[in-house]
């Protein structure tokens, strides 16, 4: 028999009243929810939700026949929240609240703060608890909160679980699984961190998880909140980071979700000009009110603090800082000063920065922003929106125009391809290869490139070539290690059966022989957000679409010399600048046979002479492959012992 406890009186707390309230609740997961309490004589759930506007409010289930006030909880104070222990109950239960409105009708709700959810069609939340699963990453927890993320490589992966590899009957991997192949499958292919689409909760496959329902949920299409708890325990075990994809931005309208949540306006806005977002049919968060400011807060340190994951990639945040960015409205949106910007969002995005590394000083915050707006991975206190990194949008839209073109065509666009580094480091940029260049009708990085097979090939050689050398992290959706060659199909597992052909097997080489050496060349990461680092040796080749450049790192005499050539020209004896006498090694070269190159290579060491040359004091001649880069270090014992090249 279910029986009603009165209401503890010690929780929550007026304290924590207060915090919700006031927008400062940061761990309010501890509170909202269902949570699992035991002592002498009792043992079941406590369920605690906010729904300010309704008349009563029950929590409905199996247990009691989903009968709307059976299991009344009660109202704690005029601040609109509800709770009550149910003794009895077991894990696993389903449940939802079922609210009566202010017209009186009764409507049911998934629990905004649950932790657990059905599966897909199903829309009930599952009582569950968090305790009990064993962490065995604590010694590479510690190890990664000494180290300095600025100046560390970051090569992300970026990943959608549900289309990475699917079972032989079409069924989806589960976390465990995924686990087990899929981070083995990164790591040895060079990859530091993970970054996974949207995991939370969310009722439809093909929104790839941005339109979600719960937030505190990760998604029962692959698992148990343990099952997750395993995946992320084992990229640790492999030395990989985690970043989830977060959407503060908006959520679903599905009915069980938190779309008029008793009945009114309540995580959205109440003017209904600020309320949908038709271009994704969703509605907005209405970040004017503390206690979503509190739901959205508790929801990024829950993560990081009960699966121990290191960071986000926030989505749309160009469409939170305009009000009408994005926006199909037939009418402008202002705000109270007559300006574009929606100074609330603004505040948000200030306060939610400033939260996490409160606590998570180590944290990884990555704004997807597009537009011009200054500052974005600037403290809060110099004035900035408090993200530690921003997706560098206009380098790949530049970078992949410029791909596109013929190689004949690419003398007289010359800009496309340095631009970039006359902001590069005005922000701590990550440059993103992501999921969304590859849909729509966009095509895969490979099918963007001209020509014919070899030099589509050799042209995404090129631009990877440049991609892991250009200051900035990097970032690079699944499937483009292989060249995957259709573009990304959400449905469908990617194109596995290209490693049966030579090409792919090459290219998937050739990147992962490109991770490793970026990952073990300081001089390609160390000053990724200093102008130090980087230094044009010539970056005004247009007629012949060759570029040369340095990377350098903080230690005297750390840096290689990079030539990128974008035409399928051969130049030998070609002469370049060098920034110091010495013999230098070819490091890498993207032309290499055993990449599907031609062989074009610079098979000895090279010595620059003190000939004056593109304002270097000294000079070399070398080859430059086509459609190639080529990375030179100068010799050591230790470089000349690692140097590799296919006769």
């Amino acid at each position: 028999m279910i029986t009603i406890e009165n209401v503890p009186q010690h929780y929550p707390s007026d304290i924590d009243l207060y915090l919700f309230h006031e927008g400062t609740l940061y761990e309010g997961y501890k509170m909202f929810g269902a949570h699992f309490e035991r002592s002498e004589d009792r043992e079941g759930f406590r369920f605690t939700v906010w729904a300010p506007n309704a008349g009563k409010v029950s929590v409905v289930g199996d247990f009691n026949n989903w009968e709307a006030g059976k299991n009344p909880l009660a109202r704690v104070s005029k601040s609109g929240v509800w709770t009550a222990f149910i003794k009895d109950i077991r894990e696993g239960e389903r449940y939802k609240y079922a609210i009566q409105t202010p017209e009186g009708s009764i409507i049911l709700k998934a629990d905004p703060y649950a932790f657990y959810a059905e599966t897909r069609p199903s829309t009930a939340s599952l009582t569950c608890r968090l305790d009990g699963y064993e962490w065995q990453d604590s010694k590479w927890i510690r190890k990664r909160d000494k180290e300095d993320i600025y100046h560390r490589p970051m090569l992300v992966y970026e990943c959608h679980l549900g289309s990475w590899k699917k079972k032989e009957d079409g069924r989806l991997l589960t976390y465990r699984e995924l686990a087990d192949e899929l981070i083995p499958y990164i790591r040895e292919n060079g990859f530091t961190h993970i970054e996974l689409m949207p995991i939370m909760e969310h009722p439809y496959d093909r929104s790839w998880g941005y339109q979600i329902t719960g937030y505190y949920a990760p998604t029962s299409r692959f698992g148990t909140p343990k099952d997750f708890m395993y995946f992320v325990d084992t990229c640790h075990e492999h030395d990989i980071s985690v970043i989830l994809d977060w959407t503060p931005a908006h959520f679903c309208r599905d009915t069980h979700g938190l779309g008029r949540f008793d009945g009114t306006p309540l995580y959205e806005p109440t003017d209904p000009k600020l309320t949908d977002r038709p271009q994704w049919g969703t509605y907005n968060f209405d970040f004017s009110k503390n206690e979503v400011i509190s739901f959205l807060i508790s929801n990024a340190r829950f993560w990081m603090d009960v699966y121990h994951v290191e960071g986000f990639r926030i989505d749309a945040v160009s469409s939170m800082i305009y009000l009408n960015h994005n926006n199909d409205l037939p009418f402008e949106l202002k705000n109270k000063n007559g300006g574009d910007e929606n100074l609330e969002a603004i505040a948000f995005l200030k306060k939610l920065n400033t939260a996490v590394f409160s606590k998570f000083p180590k944290a990884l915050m990555m704004a997807e922003e597009a537009t011009d707006y200054p500052l974005v991975s600037s403290p809060v206190e110099d004035g900035g929106l408090g993200f530690n990194y921003k997706w560098n949008m206009g380098w790949v839209h530049d970078i992949l125009r410029y791909m596109k073109l013929d190689p004949s065509e690419r003398r007289n666009h010359h800009q496309l391809i340095t631009f970039s580094m006359l902001y590069a480091f005005s922000e701590n940029f990550v440059l993103p290869f992501s999921h969304d260049e590859l849909v729509y009708g966009k095509r895969s990085l490979l099918n963007k490139m001209p020509g014919d097979e070899w030099q589509r090939f050799a042209n995404l050689r090129v631009l990877y070539g440049y991609f892991m050398t250009h200051p900035g992290k990097k970032l690079l959706f699944m499937g483009s290690e292989f060249a995957q060659f259709d573009e990304w199909k959400d449905l469908e597992q990617l194109d596995w059966n290209l490693f049966g052909f030579k090409t792919h097997r090459s290219f998937l080489h050739y990147s992962s022989e490109l991770n490793h050496f970026y990952q073990n060349t300081s001089c390609l990461w160390r000053l990724d957000h200093e102008g130090e680092g980087f230094e044009w040796i010539d970056p005004n080749d247009a007629q012949q679409s060759i570029i040369s450049f340095i990377r350098k790192g903080k230690r005297k005499g750390d840096y290689c010399v990079i030539v990128c050539n974008f035409t399928p020209a051969v130049y030998h004896h070609f002469r370049i600048g060098m920034p110091a006498e010495g013999n230098y090694l070819e490091m890498l070269n993207s032309d290499a046979k055993e990449f599907g190159g031609s062989g074009q290579l610079n098979r000895k060491p090279v010595q620059s002479v003190p000939e004056p040359y593109h304002n270097q004091k000294f000079s070399m001649e070398i080859t430059v492959p086509p459609l190639g880069i080529t990375i030179f270090m100068k010799e050591t014992k230790k470089r000349s012992a690692v140097v590799r090249h296919i006769k």
